[in-house]
């Protein structure tokens, strides 16, 4: 039987009435856990599986994986509105989603996070269908040493977030990474980082860093605005012009293809795609300067990313049976209580599962792209709440989230410390995005290298005797280079005394000498970037 007939064979199966009505349950679910920080697919996976235990293998998967891409395409909702990232996988749609939102765009924002997530699953189930049996043999080539090598390049975007400052967002990747070593090491069973507090054990919970940092901080900059600037009202129409259309397609062709790829490579998952694709974009993009200050591009990279990624991690998962991220483990669990044992083997055993999915996911996509357009304009109003309102829904929506996670009053000390960390980091120009980036990316870094140096007897030159690790780490050390080339030229211009004409109207060299003032408190320039009626320039992740 050919591919198309398998195609064909798994519509049929998606198209029953019964099937149809559990992927709309699935979509509809994930979409709005996605919008509520604390829960996230995770969660309601965990929490669906005694109900789909009863139900037909086929159909439970349907409806679990439905809740599952539809958490990533909800997640950007709260992304662009609030600045709180309901999903981790929707964090980088934040950085230029919310300074749209700030301008009046809320409506193009959201309309563009809609799109882009139908492209990038729609195209994500072709490369599923088409290439998942040789795409799985090549996951399986990846071992620690090659995914210690994919970490590094991934955290090697921080040049990119940083902004216009290499220093400031490299001391925030570092702090992020350091974050994420806080509690007992799994191999070692030594305690680090936890100050002698056993709520720190279990480290720290990425749900409330990002609350803090973002959302909180947000918070604690509408209130030291004093009611200048902040959030606009009269949200735009979210039609997309013939300009915008044209603008956003390329990323969101390429963040799909980008996406899927890294979603088949277990352990990455939507969270590393999103921050791939976002930083990509910003280094071939002609106005790459402008992302974080609301280009619809920076939106429409991790949007397409994450969806993509999402099916993607689905490839691992049925035909090797090895969960590429936390929600797919879950999954994995469910498969096992309903009796399937995903493999090599369940193309040829269980092909009415497979292909079912698989055409599941196309009609999920356009289920959520009918369910989530019209939509949009009510989505929208958020923005023109009153700020009276709005900061302590804000702070509510965040305290909620974070006590759900596990009823703990310490982990609301730990949100409010890191709202002030955020706050204290816009204030000093710091980036938030790469401390982010090293949060999600620390832990797996750790891991695998710990790994590959136990298999290679302690030898570090592993990962460069290895073909895809050295290729890896080179283009590592490649992404690098633009960023030192701008360092070095900063430091042979001569430094224009502060006031001058050429402080004001030149381009690179002037940035370098604001960042690298000595209160730090300029900025970048307020043109163009949303900024507030005080002038203040809108939060630069």
């Amino acid at each position: 039987m050919g591919m198309l007939d398998q195609l064909m064979y798994g519509f049929g199966i998606a198209l029953t009435p019964e099937n149809l009505l559990y992927v709309f349950i699935g979509v509809l679910a994930g979409t709005i856990i996605g919008m509520l920080p604390g829960l996230g697919p995770m969660s309601a996976i965990a929490l669906m599986i005694p109900i789909a235990y009863g139900m037909d293998p086929t159909s439970a998967i349907i409806m679990l994986a439905g809740v599952y891409y539809g958490a990533i395409f909800g997640g950007s909702t709260s992304s662009i509105l609030l600045n709180a990232p309901g999903v981790a996988g929707t964090v980088a749609t934040s950085f230029d989603g919310y300074p749209m939102a700030l301008k009046g765009q809320a409506g193009k924002a959201l309309a563009i996070a809609a799109i882009c997530s139908f492209v990038g699953g729609t195209i994500s189930v072709v490369g599923l269908m088409a290439i998942a049996p040789s795409l799985a043999s090549f996951a399986v080539s990846f071992g620690p040493v090659e995914y210690f090598a994919l970490m590094v390049l991934g955290l090697t975007a921080v040049v990119s977030l940083g902004g216009r400052n290499l220093v400031k967002g490299l001391v925030s990747a570092v702090v992020g990474v350091m974050i994420a070593l806080v509690g007992i090491d799994s191999q070692t069973a030594i305690v680090r980082f936890t100050f002698d507090l056993p709520e720190l054990y279990e480290g720290v919970e990425f749900l409330i860093v990002a609350l803090g940092v973002f959302a909180l901080a947000e918070v604690l900059v509408m209130l030291n605005q004093r009611g200048k600037g902040g959030v606009r009202k009269g949200v735009t129409s979210l039609r997309l012009s013939r300009r915008e259309i044209a603008q956003i397609t390329p990323p969101a062709l390429r963040s799909s293809v980008l996406g899927f790829f890294t979603g088949v490579l277990p352990g990455a998952g939507a969270t590393v795609a999103s921050f791939l694709s976002y930083s990509m974009e910003k280094k071939i993009a002609r106005d790459g300067d402008t992302f974080g200050e609301g280009n619809p591009k920076g939106v429409a990279a991790p949007e397409a990313a994450n969806n993509a990624a999402a099916v993607g991690s689905f490839v691992p998962l049925m035909t090797l049976g090895v969960p590429g991220s936390g929600t797919t483990a879950i999954l994995l669990g469910a498969l096992m209580v309903l009796g399937v044992q995903p493999g090599p083997m369940m193309l040829s055993q269980n092909p009415d599962m497979f292909w079912g999915v698989v055409a599941s996911m196309y009609i999920g996509s356009v289920v959520l792209l009918i369910l989530n357009l019209p939509l949009i304009p009510l989505f929208a109003k958020v923005l023109n709440t009153p700020r009276t309102m709005l900061v302590p829904l804000v702070v509510v929506f965040c305290v909620v989230g974070v006590y759900g996670l596990s009823f703990s009053v310490f982990d609301l000390g730990l949100l409010a410390a890191f709202g002030a960390i955020g706050f204290l980091m816009r204030r000093n120009d710091f980036p938030a995005a790469p401390l982010i980036l090293g949060l999600i990316l620390g832990g797996l870094m750790e891991t695998n290298m710990r790994r590959a140096l136990q298999i290679s007897d302690g030898a570090w030159s592993v990962f460069l005797t290895e073909p895809i690790s050295a290729g890896l780490l080179a283009v590592a050390v490649l992404s690098l280079l633009p960023a030192l080339v701008r360092v070095l030229r900063r430091r042979r211009t001569p430094v224009e005394p502060a006031g001058s004409a050429a402080t004001a109207d030149t381009g690179d060299e002037p940035e370098g000498t604001r960042d690298e003032s000595e209160d730090g408190s300029a900025t970048a320039p307020v043109s163009g970037s949303g900024s507030g009626a005080d002038g203040r320039v809108p939060p630069r992740d």
